[in-house]
């Protein structure tokens, strides 16, 4: 925990950057990757060997629980195969994660109806929940080459109804900060709300504030009660543009509200969430802004929600009981 509140990460992701896993039938892999790494990663000066390899669990532990305040954290899929032969974050990645760690570390799969087809993406999505314990799923729509909406009820409905049957409430999209050369009209926020609409049971959860569709994201949020922001993607912000960020998070709070925001690092690629979080614990919102645009202060209480509670709640966890019944994290207190 962090001074007192405990830290539920929304998303961590053993990535696979390695040589091995670029496409060799794609010219543009290379440059492909490191504009990912350009988009997500933080703000300062990473050895480029730690962006051109595999993420293994004992790597991942180390960084996101050795290294930070971090109590628990979901490792999710990334389905982006546009330049990756076994995806950006794979599939049995972020299991082994979870299998070794799992009283830290909660599975979320992800499938793609486009990748081998929609039957296909339905299989491998039973056997992700059945099989590997999978407590979300992730989805990334926008492709460079072929994408499918989010409301599509012949090619996105039947991934959604399979969830619900499962068991599955919490489906979660990257949405916004488009890789390479894609179309980042595709990653548009938009189509969820008809989603959002026709299934009232489950809760979608919007990747990266959308960014830089953040007004619509806002606007979203704030009308749909079954749509959830997290913050990932943006926490590098907090560090090397605060204002802006304060600005978003008064937008967030004053239309959205706290209960709605999820923390996520999207560690490895940020490096270890420490210094994210220390900023954010820190963060206010200064007096200029309030007075200005009739922000509230962010207060501990919205702190305490969005770093973990919002998210255990939404998957049925106490989060006190949770971190009681983990095993200790060496060096930790």
């Amino acid at each position: 925990m962090i001074d007192g509140i405990h830290v539920f990460d929304n998303v961590i992701h053993a990535y696979d950057l390695s040589d091995e896993n670029l496409r060799p039938d794609r010219a543009d892999a290379v440059t492909a990757r490191a504009h990912m790494v350009g988009a997500l990663g933080p703000p300062r000066r990473q050895d480029p060997a730690e962006l051109s390899r595999a993420w293994l669990a004992d790597d991942m532990y180390s960084l996101v629980f050795e290294q930070s305040s971090t109590d628990l954290a979901m490792a999710q899929v990334v389905p982006i195969y546009d330049w990756y032969t076994n995806w950006f974050a794979p599939v049995n990645a972020q299991y082994e994660l979870a299998r070794k760690y799992p009283d830290r570390v909660l599975f979320c799969g992800g499938v793609d109806p486009l990748y081998e087809g929609l039957d296909a993406a339905l299989a491998a999505l039973e056997h992700q929940v059945t099989e590997m314990g999978a407590r979300s799923i992730k989805f990334y729509n926008g492709h460079v080459e072929g994408s499918w909406a989010c409301d599509d009820p012949k090619v996105a409905y039947p991934l959604y109804e399979k969830c619900l049957e499962l068991g599955v409430d919490v489906v979660q999209f990257h949405k916004g900060i488009p890789f390479g050369d894609q179309n980042m009209e595709t990653l548009r926020p938009n189509d969820l709300q008809k989603a959002a609409r026709d299934f009232p049971a489950m809760k979608f959860i919007i990747h990266h504030l959308a960014y830089p569709y953040v007004d619509e994201t806002i606007s979203i949020a704030a009308r749909f009660p079954n749509i959830y922001l997290a913050l990932s993607g943006t926490v590098s912000l907090f560090m090397i543009a605060p204002v802006r960020m304060q600005h978003i998070m008064g937008r967030l709070l004053y239309e959205v509200g706290s209960a709605k925001l999820l923390w996520g690092s999207e560690a490895a690629l940020v490096g270890s969430p420490e210094p994210y979080l220390r900023t954010f614990m820190d963060l206010a919102i200064s007096d200029e802004l309030m007075d200005g645009y009739g922000y509230p202060q962010i207060t501990r209480a919205d702190k305490e929600a969005i770093l973990g509670l919002n998210f255990a709640r939404m998957l049925g966890m106490d989060l006190a009981r949770a971190v009681a019944s983990a095993s200790p994290i060496p060096g930790r207190p």
